[in-house]
């Protein structure tokens, strides 16, 4: 597939079939496209929940009671499904952690190069802190675009996927004590592969035309 015929292919999934499953060496590659998408300072303001069992999709579910119960299926019938989840706060022993990783990954050549980026890292950070005051935004953002680069990195591995905004993310985060360790549920992402019943699979597909989106200078 060439990249115009994957973003073809690739919708939002309303069905999947329960009878197939992801396997484990492509288990391994979205944990590869989870852990390697590009974040602003190289911050990687989240952590991610992967339920493949029956059990860890029903505690996903938690998320899904209530007004939210339309989602409950796509939870339940998928292969596997991701939280993700975003730091509510980035402290400057986050960064420090953060430049202690590069650096033993070999980012710096020399102690003051490590310092420099050490002081970039809270240069953007305290504009977001102080001066815009949207930092746990901005850390949320960091999170999307992670969202953007796997839904196209698992349609790219032939997998379906759903994003789901429609979910209780105060329940996720009691369940799952995450407030307590410094995070907040976003959004879940069903993965698997479509049903032959899914209606969404046989619409065509609709985007805003390329004269009112694009300006060519």
């Amino acid at each position: 597939m060439n990249i115009k015929e994957i973003l073809n292919w690739r919708y939002t999934t309303k069905s999947f079939d329960t009878s197939k499953k992801i396997s484990q060496e492509n288990e391994e590659n979205i944990k590869s496209l989870l852990q390697l998408s590009p974040s602003s300072i190289n911050s990687q303001p989240w952590h991610f929940i992967i339920a493949s069992t029956g059990e860890g999709k029903k505690r996903l579910t938690k998320g899904t009671e209530g007004f939210f119960s339309f989602n409950a299926p796509k939870v339940l019938d998928a292969s596997h499904v991701v939280l993700f989840c975003s730091k509510t706060d980035v402290t400057d022993d986050y960064l420090q952690h953060v430049t202690d990783v590069e650096d033993s990954d070999g980012r710096y050549a020399k102690e003051e190069f490590k310092e420099q980026n050490m002081g970039a890292k809270k240069l953007f950070t305290d504009i977001h802190r102080y001066d815009l005051k949207d930092a746990q935004h901005w850390l949320e953002k960091q999170v999307y675009l992670n969202i953007g680069n796997f839904l196209l990195g698992v349609a790219a591995l032939g997998i379906d996927a759903v994003p789901m905004e429609g979910i209780d993310v105060k329940a996720l985060d009691e369940e799952f004590g995450l407030r307590e360790k410094g995070y907040t549920a976003l959004v879940m992402v069903g993965l698997g592969y479509r049903s032959s019943d899914d209606f969404n699979a046989s619409l065509p597909k609709s985007r805003l035309p390329e004269k009112e989106i694009f300006t060519e200078i």
